[in-house]
């Protein structure tokens, strides 16, 4: 078969169809050369004053002198996050609205029977800004000072020993359910309304075991309040080397960690989900940004939008597995 009989059996596209591709990556070209337009807004779904609101104030002050445009930091708390996703997906998908969620936002789909929104579906990845471990602790009282010492006094009073966290479906909650998972143990879960609720009682000794922020955990630690077991993450954190992660101290293959990351409404153009992307990389490359996340012990990443949303489906399947084994009820 010769050249030109091949060329003459490709079908042909369409003129009038051919036209209307050309004219949408033109449109879409031109609405991403004179992106931003106006003011912008990042919407966190969590109270203020969390470490999430703290991300986002960080971030807004930096894009706002990137974009020369207005970035205000806009609160709209509810149902671990779903009520502050669900205005977002229903935004113009113009780039000009985000969302900054933490690691939990991905037990929603698991964790609620129906979601106003489909998080795959309605919202897109813009990227994962940054993470970082949490700590296992334990109150003095509880005579433990190991992961093994746990694991043997949980397992010689099933159900005594309970443990805290900020809410339903939080990481800090599926921390202690997987650690439950792993060890075999029957540790009796007390849900709070928030950090702040639940670290008290963990301070005064109502509470035994707890997975709070690590840098969050290390005043109280330095000062005797708290014992800390370990590390979440795969690796030791720069601002506590001496603890050992939950994997070296006996639980091998353990790790769940916290997280930070932007979306946008689904339909935004990929042109300007790129353009967000390369800015948030840019703003979280720089020394002093990555100064004060080393200081809280976290550490940037700013993923492109393919790799996080590769992310955030292994994450995603991870806490299902646990929500499943934890026997933890979906939310009406």
């Amino acid at each position: 078969m010769g050249e030109s009989d091949s060329i003459s059996r490709t079908p042909a596209l369409p003129l009038s169809r051919f036209a209307c591709c050309i004219a949408a990556l033109s449109a879409c070209h031109a609405i991403a050369q004179g992106y931003p337009s106006g003011a912008m807004r990042i919407v966190v779904p969590f109270q203020a004053g969390g470490s999430t609101d703290i991300m986002a104030r960080a971030i807004a002050q930096k894009l706002t002198e990137r974009f020369r445009q207005t970035v205000v930091v806009e609160n709209r708390s509810g149902a671990n996050g779903t009520i502050g996703t669900a205005y977002v997906v229903k935004s113009a998908a113009d780039g000009h609205t985000m969302l900054l969620v933490q690691a939990s936002f991905v037990s929603n789909p698991s964790l609620y029977k129906s979601l106003p929104y489909n998080q795959t579906r309605d919202l897109a990845p813009v990227t994962n800004l940054a993470s970082g471990p949490l700590a296992l602790v334990v109150h003095p009282s509880l005579p433990a000072a190991s992961v093994k010492q746990l694991v043997a006094l949980s397992k010689s009073r099933p159900g005594e020993i309970n443990f805290g966290s900020p809410g339903l479906g939080s990481v800090s909650h599926l921390a202690c359910e997987l650690f439950n998972m792993m060890a075999g143990l029957k540790m009796t879960h007390i849900p709070y309304k928030g950090t702040g609720a639940a670290l008290t009682d963990m301070l005064s000794g109502q509470i035994s075991f707890y997975a709070p922020n690590l840098f969050l955990s290390l005043p109280y630690v330095t000062a005797g309040k708290l014992r800390a077991l370990g590390v979440t993450s795969s690796e030791r954190s720069a601002i506590a080397p001496e603890l050992p992660t939950i994997a070296e101290a006996g639980l091998r293959g353990y790790e769940i960690t916290t997280w930070y990351g932007v979306f946008v409404p689904g339909p935004t153009p990929r042109d300007i989900v790129a353009r967000l992307q390369q800015e948030l990389a840019h703003v979280v490359d720089q020394p002093e940004v990555k100064k004060r996340l080393a200081a809280d012990g976290m550490t940037g990443v700013a993923s492109t939008p393919d790799r996080f949303a590769d992310f955030l489906a292994q994450e995603t399947a991870k806490y299902a597995r646990i929500i499943a084994a934890a026997g933890i009820k979906a939310v009406d």
